[in-house]
C-alpha cells in the first residue's frame, strides 16, 4: 500500500512538472520579425533566407558605423 501511494504520488508531481514546463514553453515562442514581408517603401523583399539574412548583416553593419563615427561638427567661423 504505502508502495502504490509513493509511486501514485511520484506520477502526480511529474504530471504538475511536466504541465508547468509546457506552459512556460509556450508563453517564450514570439514571432520571429526579419521573416516578415518588407514595408511599403522599401524597393523589394528578400525572396530567400540567405538574402534576409545578408540584408539583416548589411543593415546591422551600416547602422554599426553610423553609431560609431558620428558626424563631425562644422567649424565655427
Amino acid at each position: 500500500m504505502r508502495i502504490g501511494l509513493g509511486i501514485v504520488s511520484l506520477l502526480v508531481v511529474l504530471a504538475v512538472v511536466a504541465l508547468l514546463t509546457r506552459k512556460s514553453v509556450d508563453a517564450t515562442r514570439i514571432a520571429v520579425p526579419a521573416l516578415q514581408s518588407a514595408p511599403a517603401g522599401a524597393a523589394s523583399a528578400p525572396a530567400t533566407v540567405r538574402e534576409q539574412s545578408q540584408q539583416i548583416q548589411q543593415d546591422y553593419k551600416q547602422a554599426l558605423d553610423k553609431a560609431l563615427n558620428p558626424p563631425r561638427p562644422e567649424p565655427a567661423e
